[in-house]
């Protein structure tokens, strides 16, 4: 298995999230904290915060889709930023994990008791960065439900939407949203050539049982 940047940060996040689901106290000293960063500023927990997870569901669930996306992204970066491909991948991921939680500290600055953690505002990041390139990329569900990755991509930012506003499921729906949103623009800022990419391909595209 050929060792990549997505790789080593699979790697280093099973690590600290195992480590740390058996040492509660740590666990709680790098989870987000709004209250802890805004009043104590302690802003390495928007950073840490993306390297642990609360269970072995969540932790599986983000690296399993952490790793099919990132590494086609390692590779899509290589081809068109060349030698610093790496780079804007470590730049897009860690910075994936702190934007997509600012919306949250400012929300939640003065709740004390809230907290959120775990890697899925960066592996928003990265996926959306895919569908950017590869809109019409099948993203299947089971190996059976099939659909372009811009339409679960629309979907998938409808329903972070919603339920940032409604839900109380306690999942950080915001960090899911403005991670997406993030990681669109990041490739938009630094390649933006990949809008004509993604209409070139989106011009292509036919609706099943009518084209």
């Amino acid at each position: 298995m050929q060792v990549t940047i997505t790789l080593i940060i699979i790697i280093i996040t099973v690590a600290v999230s195992l480590y740390t689901m058996q040492k509660p106290r740590v666990l709680n000293s790098l989870m987000m904290n709004p209250y802890q960063i805004s009043h104590s500023g302690q802003y390495y927990r928007l950073i840490s915060s993306g390297f642990v997870h609360r269970d072995h569901m969540h932790l599986i669930f983000n690296m399993f889709s952490f790793y099919f996306f990132g590494t086609q992204l390692e590779y899509i970066f290589q081809q068109i930023f060349g030698g610093l491909g790496g780079v804007h991948f470590i730049v897009l991921y860690l910075l994936g994990i702190i934007v997509s939680d600012l919306p949250t500290v400012f929300k939640h600055r003065k709740n004390i008791y809230y907290n959120s953690l775990g890697a899925s505002g960066a592996v928003s990041a990265v996926v959306f960065a895919c569908i950017l390139f590869l809109p019409l990329r099948d993203i299947c569900f089971y190996g059976v439900l099939c659909f372009p990755g811009f339409i679960l991509g629309v979907i998938y930012l409808g329903y972070s939407y919603y339920s940032s506003k409604k839900s109380k499921d306690g999942i950080n729906h915001d960090a899911h949203l403005y991670g997406s949103l993030f990681g669109i623009i990041y490739c938009v800022v630094f390649y933006p050539d990949s809008i004509r990419i993604f209409l070139e391909q989106m011009g292509e595209w036919k609706i099943p049982f009518i084209g």
